[in-house]
């Protein structure tokens, strides 16, 4: 099952201070708390699933790295794993207004909870992966793309109501939200099965979207892919997510890049790196060759002579254009491999032959020194 974005579990915006995710998670906290829903995994779950959220977003370096690369950028930092001894390191802190907790458990408190139900919800964040050639993540391009999501139903403008009929304050709760029964001294308050704890309820259903205010629909955007973008980074479109709930804003959509891998071409950082195969003549006495460059061009590269594998030659602002200014660009590093010739004719043995008797080859050569017997 796919993991929910965090600001999504706890109900706030991305823009949501510190005091606000406390309070929400505070809520949802005494909401699904095991004690209080004993044998519901449902409930164990979505515990579970508010907590972990609230230790990423609760911690200032671990929400950042989150709001900036996602989930892959907090594999490691402790989420997932249930393990919430920092979350509740400072219990009271959070759950410092106790009289907020009986009100919660025990039906203390009188106030209808219609008023903040009735506020808008902002609509789900949504994920697009989408995946570019080499040279599209180096030059830039743009995708169209196409995606499923909740939009505001036309027939009803989102209320769930059939014709305008709207929405009728549920009879059972009084629109609290809330039932309540007797045990003992106290008086326990549960959700109201009727409503399902929204307070109202709508007695003739919009027939397109069920009641629901929002509808499935096809969405086909173009996305500009900026130059120098890495694999696996995200691009920020706002206001393309799922539509609000009760007039409220949309969420936003996020596009990871995938980039495929070139046949040719490596890639670190806004470096590229090649290997380029040359003779052991070219090698031996030095040469000029032309070098493919990531953008199509070639460029005449100067082979020393004595040149040996491995040597790495470079050429400046010839790598990716950085993401925020088209004027600077990494460099290309080209990695020399002389190449043996797998077969001779028998002029070129006597060549070579000749060749090795004039530089007194020994047949048994010992090492330089006693480091290349290691």
């Amino acid at each position: 099952m796919a993991k929910r974005d965090y600001y999504e579990v706890l109900g706030v915006q991305r823009t949501a201070t510190k005091d606000e995710i406390k309070k929400a998670y505070r809520k949802l906290a005494i909401q699904y708390h095991p004690d209080r829903n004993p044998g519901n995994k449902d409930a164990e779950e979505k515990f579970k699933e508010a907590t972990e959220a609230y230790e990423i977003l609760a911690d200032d370096k671990k929400r950042q790295t989150y709001d900036q690369f996602g989930f892959a950028g907090i594999e490691g930092m402790g989420s997932g794993a249930h393990d919430f001894s920092s979350v509740f390191r400072d219990f009271e802190d959070i759950f410092g207004d106790f009289s907020g907790i009986f009100d919660s458990f025990f039906g203390g408190g009188t106030r209808r909870r219609s008023s903040s139900r009735s506020n808008r919800m902002r609509g789900a964040d949504l994920r697009f992966d989408l995946e570019i050639d080499f040279q599209e993540a180096v030059f830039g391009t743009t995708k169209e793309i196409s995606y499923q999501r909740n939009d505001t139903c036309s027939s009803c403008n989102g209320s769930g109501a059939e014709g305008g009929s709207g929405k009728t304050m549920c009879p059972s709760c009084g629109g609290s939200g809330q039932v309540r029964r007797s045990s003992g001294f106290f008086s326990i308050a549960s959700t109201c099965p009727s409503c399902r704890g929204e307070g109202y309820i709508i007695k003739n259903p919009c027939r397109v979207c069920n009641g629901n205010g929002l509808v499935k629909k096809k969405r086909v955007i173009k996305v500009t892919i900026p130059q120098g973008i890495e694999n696996g980074r995200r691009i920020h479109i706002p206001n393309q997510g799922d539509g609000g709930l009760n007039g409220g804003p949309p969420g936003d959509l996020y596009v990871y890049i995938h980039v495929r891998s070139h046949e040719c071409f490596k890639r670190q950082g806004n470096d590229i790196y090649c290997v380029i195969p040359i003779s052991i003549t070219q090698a031996s006495l030095g040469a000029e060759i032309l070098v493919p460059t990531i953008d199509k061009k070639k460029v005449r590269v100067k082979i020393p002579s004595g040149t040996q594998t491995g040597k790495v030659l470079r050429l400046k602002n010839e790598g990716v254009p950085y993401i925020h200014n088209s004027h600077r660009r990494g460099d290309m590093y080209i990695e020399i491999l002389v190449e043996i010739p797998e077969r001779l004719n028998t002029k070129a043995r006597s060549l070579l032959k000749e060749f090795s008797d004039i530089m007194g080859e020994e047949s048994n050569p010992k090492p330089k020194k006693i480091s290349d017997l290691m």
